[in-house]
């Protein structure tokens, strides 16, 4: 029934533009809830962690919905979703360099030093710093100009919001004391998206080790 209403309505230019629209105005009122709710002490007796768990979650559900657009475009043959990836991912790393903002203004008083040990000490800060760093990376390189200037290092590159997916949850379920029902069911989620992809970055995985090995037995043989 779904795959036959979509087929029906194909996903035209407009709409497209229609659907970008929304996520822009969508983002924007969550931005105003975060203005809000610093402003007005809505997030309750500890803001500063509420104010992080609110730009983290904004990050990865925004990355979430980036990753669940290809199965949706596949499986209802609506390629037009494919032209929303590149505006979700922007959004989920704007959430993720506000978290980070947050994390380095108010509970480090942006001493850089102590950020560095702090992410060496503790594991769920070192797997965030790695799932920031590859969401930096691709939205860097998110534009046409880059794509074509990469050429086939750019979807080599790209795959790796894959482990960005994996580890994010992790750290969300790593630094919380309590309540951990919610991030379980994010754990939950990315898997099953990773799952779905399970061939695709099998190869990948497969690809990027035949080329390390590669690499390593030619300077074995050179020295």
């Amino acid at each position: 029934m779904l795959t036959q209403y979509a087929q029906k309505y194909r996903l035209t230019p407009s709409r497209v533009l229609m659907i970008k629209v929304t996520i822009h105005t969508v983002s924007l009122f969550f931005i105003a809830i975060l203005i809000y709710n610093t402003i007005n002490g809505g997030f309750g007796a500890d803001p500063i962690k509420g104010i992080e768990h609110f730009t983290g979650k904004a990050a990865l559900n925004t990355l979430i919905l980036t990753l669940l657009l290809s199965p949706l475009a596949k499986q209802y043959k609506q390629g037009g979703l494919i032209r929303l990836r590149r505006l979700l991912g922007v959004y989920s790393f704007f959430w993720a360099a506000l978290h980070l903002s947050v994390y380095l203004a108010l509970d480090l008083n942006f001493d850089w030093s102590l950020l560095g040990s702090e992410i060496i000490k503790r594991p769920y800060l070192a797997i965030g710093a790695i799932s920031w760093i590859i969401l930096l990376l691709l939205t860097l390189t998110s534009t046409q100009s880059m794509q074509r200037r990469l050429g086939k290092h750019w979807q080599q590159l790209h795959n790796w919001v894959y482990l960005a997916l994996l580890l994010s949850p992790i750290h969300y379920y790593w630094s919380v004391k309590s309540g951990l029902i919610e991030p379980t069911i994010y754990l939950g989620v990315c898997a099953l998206l990773l799952y779905c992809r399970k061939q695709k970055i099998m190869k990948w995985f497969t690809k990027n080790t035949n080329q390390y090995q590669t690499k390593s037995a030619a300077k074995n043989t050179n020295r």
